[in-house]
């Protein structure tokens, strides 16, 4: 079953790649992997980013973990993939991106092996995506439209759904000529303009801007609220703690550890995408919010980056951001690289500050699979933990009630002996150093929040 181009620009419920490329009867969609690879260019990637192993050497992503990844990213909707294959790229051809011999050899190999939806794990243009599909007689879907796809899928909440219709329909007006074969016809004007009328494709873009408009009026809303949120819990106030980090690299699992909470953790890309807040009490008995946010990853679709701009904003309002790898990963350095250069970008856009290492804790996850926290290798400042076994968690919150008191501040207030409340707040929210009592005033030094300090001296 093939999806009717006729039905419009606008996808239904449900017109994922999974189910719009299967039936009921065939069974699940038989998929190919396909990665053009440069070890040129994705050398110059991992020096222009920083990625080094734990030598401090710089090196390229391997290409079997990056095909590996494009394999995972099909299984977590539904694909079965029944071919995959690395092809060197040499020159990147205008019309195909690969080489003749390569179209015709993959084109045998899809054809053998009966396969419905090929994933080019590359940015195709649409020129690109037109001429693969004609050659090979199949769907072929690049990497953008595979995450867009998966993201379309997990979306849960409304703003996370708004989110993915906005990238989805931003990735989808740049192809409307590769999209449909009914884009020639012409539909007919009123008569008196003088001309044939709007063509199809004129009028299929109106309604896709038509409706990009609708949608990002909604997401400002949906910011403006998250705002509100944000403000609302400044007033509380706890400090906030939001884990980032590649997808995958276990932050839920993290997340449910230290918090007891059930929010879906999967061996699978992108099983969260919409942000689950918890509370997390700290040695000290100090509290705070612990956010788990999308994952990110390699070539992420800039579509998707402009439109989860309020998603990653709860990273931007952080107090403690934990970045948390999977240590166990082939690739994990050039994942840590990855990570790294996504918020960079936020510093550049101004969503970020350029403060924002010195309030990160690293935190390398999943060491049962290296023998335990004695056996991964953490550069200083790093924390090894196993979210799986709990090796390691207990440091963890340690390191994070440590962060957050190297930026308390000390202050001294003379409280009336009467305003029992002041001394009680102080006592709720700050670290009493000491208290000196006498008749006209109770003389109190306390180690306070900066937001602590200045909420008090407001209320005082």
């Amino acid at each position: 079953m093939t999806a009717d181009p006729s039905d419009g620009p606008f996808p239904e419920d449900g017109d994922g790649i999974g189910e719009a490329w299967s039936t009921d009867d065939a069974g699940p969609t038989r998929a190919a992997v396909i990665l053009p690879w440069s070890r040129f260019e994705h050398a110059s990637a991992s020096q222009n980013l920083g990625t080094q192993d734990s030598g401090g050497l710089n090196r390229p992503r391997a290409a079997e973990a990056r095909l590996a990844e494009a394999v995972g990213l099909c299984a977590s909707i539904g694909l079965v993939v029944v071919h995959d294959a690395i092809l060197p790229l040499r020159i990147r051809r205008p019309s195909t991106l690969l080489g003749e011999g390569q179209v015709s050899s993959q084109g045998r190999e899809l054809a053998r092996h009966h396969v419905t939806v090929a994933i080019v794990d590359a940015m195709l243009t649409p020129v690109q995506q037109r001429n693969l599909e004609r050659a090979w007689g199949c769907k072929v879907i690049d990497r953008t439209g595979l995450i867009l796809d998966i993201f379309g899928e997990r979306a849960a909440t409304k703003e996370g759904t708004l989110q993915v219709e906005l990238a989805h329909l931003e990735y989808q007006r740049s192809r409307l000529v590769r999209s449909w074969t009914h884009l020639e016809r012409q539909r007919g004007g009123f008569g008196f303009l003088g001309g044939p009328g709007e063509t199809q494709i004129e009028a299929d873009r109106r309604l896709i801007d038509e409706r990009l408009v609708r949608l990002k009026k909604d997401l400002e809303q949906v910011r403006r609220t998250r705002g509100l949120h944000r403000s609302a819990r400044k007033r509380v106030p706890f400090p906030v703690v939001a884990l980032v980090g590649y997808t995958n690299a276990g932050k839920s699992t993290l997340f449910n550890a230290l918090t007891g909470a059930e929010v879906m953790a999967k061996d699978q890309l992108f099983a969260t995408l919409d942000p689950t807040m918890r509370g997390l009490r700290l040695p000290s008995g100090r509290r705070v919010i612990l956010s788990d946010t999308v994952g990110f990853i390699s070539e992420l679709p800039h579509e998707l980056v402009e439109a989860f701009r309020a998603t990653l904003e709860e990273v931007a309002q952080a107090d403690i951001i934990l970045h948390v790898r999977d240590a166990a990963h082939p690739d994990s350095a050039a994942q840590r690289a990855d990570v790294m250069k996504v918020l960079d970008d936020m510093v550049a856009d101004g969503a970020l500050d350029d403060a924002w290492p010195s309030r990160t804790i690293e935190v390398l996850n999943k060491a049962d699979l290296l023998g335990g926290v004695e056996g991964v290798s953490a550069r200083p400042g790093a924390v090894a933990v196993s979210a799986i076994t709990g090796d390691g968690l207990s440091a963890l919150v340690r390191a994070i009630d440590a962060r957050i008191a190297e930026g308390m501040e000390t202050a001294t207030y003379d409280i009336p002996p009467e305003d029992g409340a002041s001394l009680a707040w102080l006592y709720q929210h700050g670290e009493v150093v000491t208290r000196s009592d006498a008749d006209t005033a109770v003389r109190v030094t306390v180690r306070l929040l900066p937001a602590d300090r200045a909420r008090f001296e407001r209320r005082a």
